[in-house]
């Protein structure tokens, strides 16, 4: 490790990382030559796999062309990928304003939010993650917000479903819904409508569990915040651009919301980029109003040539319908077929590329295999099992009491069934952390 990187989300002198000398498709491989299996996409963001041939060649020719030019220019690949982002969003969105990343693409929802309904208060759910920055940090309901507060955030949190840990303790995805969708009208109209700009939810919450909105919520979600007056932003930063087999994940429940950040999937980091997709009636409130944000690098040269390279490939090569097909025959029903045959599987649950399996102590109490928030020595089995999955050449996204799968999206079905027989083994050593 160089001394001289400062590392995320790390205590600085208990890091030991791999370095990583090389890529290709869903793998990737260390300096001593260990190949790795990558079921994260690393940060769930290289969906279109390592090393992608025509990402790289759109790199290299649109650097042969120009590297950068001022957001206050119009630039082809720019204005090529934002009509490609606005013909595959719902409804009438339809405006694109690119930022660098996902954290600024929430930033600047909640400033569009803001400015359009001249309220400041912002609705976020409590399993959430948003962004490190200011105001993402701000939103975001789980544990990392701790060590930024306070904030100084203008924001009010809400439970999302959860059916297999229910704050109410319903017993059905339908009860689920109408609890969650009660809940949440009760803090609108205890915080007072009048005073809430926007409501920010991701369309499938990611880090904070996988949770797939049971039948109904996110259509209900939607009609709230008609209702009052809410600006609806959907934070699709890790679940836009196929991860669930759907342009935006949103389209997979109808909803339309008024915003969608999103980053990651568009050009699978390849060049860093993100943006905001924006609705008509806002988007025309700043037609001859000056908007009051920019950035320097907005709209990249570089990452709008890797975008657009990578709709176009995700086109060519049928790439949603991959997802849609193998997510649900090979990768959703290999790891519900694990989940079945080990007692430390406490539920598995997903969409797409995009699983959780949620690890527990003991079956029937729902324990986790770590407590909440767990670090040091009451993190201890899940260090175990992930080391257990890194020995064997599987690199999984993992969080909490969670193994989260979510691999590139050009992932083979052999290559599938190839990393459920390395989890196979990871959950033996699972097992056997239970007491």
């Amino acid at each position: 490790m160089s001394e001289h990187v400062f590392y995320s989300w790390s205590a600085q002198a208990e890091l030991n990382p791999i370095t990583v000398a090389g890529a290709l498709g869903s793998w990737f491989w260390d300096d001593t030559g260990k190949r790795y299996l990558d079921f994260s996409s690393q940060l769930v963001n290289v969906n279109i796999g390592h090393q992608h041939p025509d990402i790289i060649a759109a790199i290299v020719e649109q650097a042969q062309i120009l590297t950068t030019i001022s957001p206050t220019v119009a630039n082809d690949k720019r204005s090529e990928l934002a009509t490609m982002i606005a013909e595959r969003a719902p409804g009438d969105l339809n405006r694109v304003f690119f930022t660098t990343g996902g954290a600024e693409a929430v930033e600047h929802a909640v400033r569009l939010a803001r400015q359009h309904t001249g309220r400041t208060k912002m609705l976020a759910a409590y399993r959430s993650y948003h962004g490190g920055t200011g105001v993402a940090i701000g939103l975001t309901g789980e544990p990392r917000r701790w060590g930024t507060e306070p904030t100084n955030v203008d924001v009010v949190r809400f439970f999302g479903p959860y059916p297999y840990r229910s704050p109410w303790e319903t017993t059905s995805p339908e009860e689920e819904t109408a609890a969650a969708l009660k809940h949440l009208e009760m803090v609108i109209q205890l915080e007072g409508a009048q005073n809430i700009a926007g409501l920010i939810l991701e369309s499938v919450i990611g880090t904070n569990g996988v949770l797939i909105p049971p039948p109904g919520y996110l259509a209900g979600v939607r009609e709230l915040c008609t209702r009052y007056g809410i600006v609806y932003i959907a934070d699709e930063v890790m679940v836009g651009f196929g991860r669930i087999g759907e342009w935006f994940a949103c389209q997979a429940w109808d909803v339309e919301p008024d915003l969608i950040t999103f980053a990651k999937g568009v050009n699978s980091g390849y060049v860093p980029l993100g943006g905001v997709v924006i609705s008509e009636k806002i988007a025309q409130q700043f037609d001859h109003t000056p908007y009051p944000g920019g950035l320097t690098y907005s709209g990249h040269v570089l990452g709008c040539a890797a975008g657009v390279a990578s709709i176009n490939v995700f086109e060519r090569d049928g790439i949603l319908k991959h997802v849609r097909s193998v997510g649900e025959d090979v990768l959703g029903a290999g790891l519900s077929k694990l989940g079945e045959s080990h007692p430390s599987v406490g539920e598995v649950r997903g969409k797409g590329f995009f699983w959780a399996v949620e690890l527990v102590k003991d079956p029937q109490t729902r324990e986790p295999l770590t407590p909440f928030a767990a670090t040091g020595a009451d993190n201890a089995a899940m260090a175990e099992v992930t080391k257990a999955a890194k020995s064997r050449g599987l690199w999984p996204f993992v969080a909490g009491n969670r193994l989260q799968i979510a691999p590139p999206l050009t992932t083979s079905e052999d290559e599938i069934r190839q990393g459920l027989e390395i989890l196979d083994e990871v959950l033996d050593v699972a097992d056997s952390l239970m007491r």
